[in-house]
């Protein structure tokens, strides 16, 4: 299949939308965390990185520091809402003792070409121990001193001091990602998320000053007392910011899973109306401003590293997102950490008191994952292409693992056909390509070459759009 250019456009068409309106995984990994079981254990994980060290591949770290001083409502991650900053220094003390079990399983000579810090909030522990963090990070492994690594971390402007940037600067990260979520001041006092404009706009221009190479904005739609015309102003605003990626996450309220959204009150959330017209005129504001859509949720300025490297065919995704590190294995470090090495993916105990028990008695902290199998290894691929680069040669799949595709997907190209009549992809003997109006149900057209799904529609997962 010829490698057409990648459409830059998006085209909405809300009745596809509407039709297409399901629920799916975001496909952060294939087999999906749904698939992870605790049969898989340390020791499985321990073989599978004695096994990486034959590739010599470079090594990209995810460090959790899970605590937040304040509980936002919407918020689905895994945390621990706390005003004690003390309660830091037991979980730096475990988390050091991971590093130093996780660190003897690699070759220290493998660099590490990635590092990112989520939570939580990252910047909860103090400028001492986020020093003492990368100091011991330091010794243990082999991080670049040169600035040429992606090493990036998640900020929430409340917890940004004067020195704060300046700081993290010094210590090697030149990415930031900030929680903005929506500037209107209702909005927030209905999410508990009090953060004026002027602050995250404060915050945005000095990591720009001290010397930051990539900024990153995370938006929510979707969120109570949001409005059209709200909405696109906190996206006017942001353009006028002018950070290098802008993420437009849909809001997914769950409160049988999470707790703190049963203080959401549901009345209060935009209708499926308002949130479908919410999302189209974002794609417009953003792409009409110069961003390039990158797939699900992600816009990203032309000369930023992920539209280059889509345009390149090499952009991947993993349980940060989307990244240009796809040759990378990934360790993760800290509670309910996810890492992916060698043919495995590998979670850390999500309970933060459990997490303890397995560090303090000289255990790893893994307690559950999956080995991908010969199978697994294709359907990622495909599904990889699909939602990385929007096409998928056959011929390319074929020759890295020895299959004929027409043969091997019977089933799967059959199910395609009514997205083919539906103008989401056009499909021919060679490959895949899908269309403007497909980019936005990219989700939907992975789901059909997820094997696991089709076995087992009992997990809820949040809707594509």
């Amino acid at each position: 299949m010829t490698q057409a250019p990648i459409p830059q456009n998006v085209d909405f068409d809300a009745d596809l939308i509407r039709r297409y309106d399901t629920a799916g995984p975001r496909y952060t990994s294939y087999p999906t965390a749904v698939q992870f079981h605790e049969g898989f254990t340390a020791e499985h994980y321990r073989a599978q990185a004695e096994a990486s060290n034959a590739s010599g591949r470079p090594l990209s770290l995810y460090v959790h520091i899970p605590f937040c001083d304040t509980v936002c409502y919407y918020c689905a991650c895994n945390k621990v809402v706390t005003k004690d900053r003390g309660r830091a220094r037991p979980y730096l003390d475990r988390l050091y003792r991971e590093i130093g079990l996780q660190a003897a399983l690699f070759d220290n000579s493998r660099p590490v070409e990635q590092l990112h810090l989520g939570g939580g909030t990252p910047t909860f522990i103090s400028h001492e121990e986020m020093t003492e963090l990368m100091t011991i990070l330091s010794s243990h492994f082999q991080l670049l001193d040169d600035d040429t690594g992606e090493y990036g971390i998640e900020i929430d402007p409340r917890e940004v001091g004067g020195d704060t940037l300046a700081l993290l600067r010094r210590l090697g990260f030149n990415r930031l990602s900030l929680g903005v979520q929506d500037f209107d001041p209702r909005v927030q006092r209905a999410v508990n998320r009090i953060q004026p404009a002027s602050q995250t706009l404060h915050v945005l221009e000095e990591a720009r000053q001290v010397g930051f190479r990539s900024i990153s904005v995370d938006l929510i739609y979707g969120l109570p007392l949001q409005t059209p015309a709200s909405f696109a102003v906190t996206v006017e605003r942001m353009i006028e910011a002018g950070p290098d990626r802008i993420s437009v996450f849909n809001y997914a309220h769950l409160p049988e899973r999470f707790k703190p959204q049963r203080r959401i009150n549901e009345q209060d959330l935009p209708s499926p109306a308002d949130r479908l017209l919410i999302l189209q005129q974002t794609i417009a504001q953003l792409t009409e401003a110069g961003y390039v859509y990158i797939g699900m949720d992600h816009f990203a300025r032309p000369d930023d590293e992920l539209a280059v490297a889509q345009r390149e065919g090499t952009l991947y995704r993993n349980f940060q997102g989307y990244s240009t590190h796809a040759h990378c294995d990934v360790i993760g470090l800290g509670v309910t950490s996810i890492g992916m090495v060698q043919d495995c993916y590998a979670q850390n105990q999500h309970d933060l008191e459990r997490y303890y028990a397995r560090i303090d008695a000289g255990e790893l902290a893994v307690f559950r994952g999956v080995e991908l199998d010969a199978d697994d290894r294709l359907r990622r691929d495909v599904i990889t292409a699909l939602i990385c680069h929007f096409r998928l040669d056959f011929r390319d799949l074929e020759s890295r693992h020895g299959i004929v595709f027409w043969d091997y997907f019977e089933c799967e190209l059959e199910a395609l056909a009514p997205m083919q009549a539906d103008g989401l992809i056009e499909l021919n003997d060679s490959g895949i390509q899908v269309s403007p109006k497909g980019r936005l149900l990219i989700r939907n057209i992975c789901m059909v070459f997820d094997r696991y799904l089709r076995e087992s529609r009992a997990q809820r997962y949040s809707k594509v759009i």
